[in-house]
């Protein structure tokens, strides 16, 4: 199996287990009573529904991240580094299929974040 077709199942593995996680935590925090309890209790749900919220925007995310190269892939572009357009290591793109940067494009990158943070 090519670097492409490995990092693709990579890449569908992971959809899949977003989607599912993303389901899985929408569950459960639909079993949570929400309005029940005093104040206390309804902090704490107030607390639980936070932390839903963020992990669900994380996911949403993670899958956009992982959308985006598998869309990458269809239309050829994948692995190549959007900052340096170099090919981007083989070893990064199988630790990290969804990147879209080299190692020194993201050095890059980071570079620029931090001057212009400044």
């Amino acid at each position: 199996m090519d670097l492409v077709s490995t990092c693709r199942t990579k890449l569908l593995k992971m959809k899949a287990d977003l989607l599912n996680r993303a389901r899985q935590a929408a569950a459960d925090f639909n079993q949570i009573d929400k309005a029940a309890g005093d104040e206390i209790d309804q902090s704490a749900a107030h607390q639980e529904e936070h932390a839903f919220l963020v992990n669900q925007d994380r996911i949403k995310t993670q899958l956009m991240e992982v959308e985006f190269a598998l869309a990458r892939i269809e239309n050829g572009t994948y692995g190549i580094c959007e900052e340096t357009e170099e090919r981007i290591e083989t070893e990064r793109l199988l630790a990290i299929p969804w990147t879209r940067l080299s190692i020194e494009g993201a050095e890059i990158r980071e570079s620029a974040q931090k001057r212009f943070a400044n």
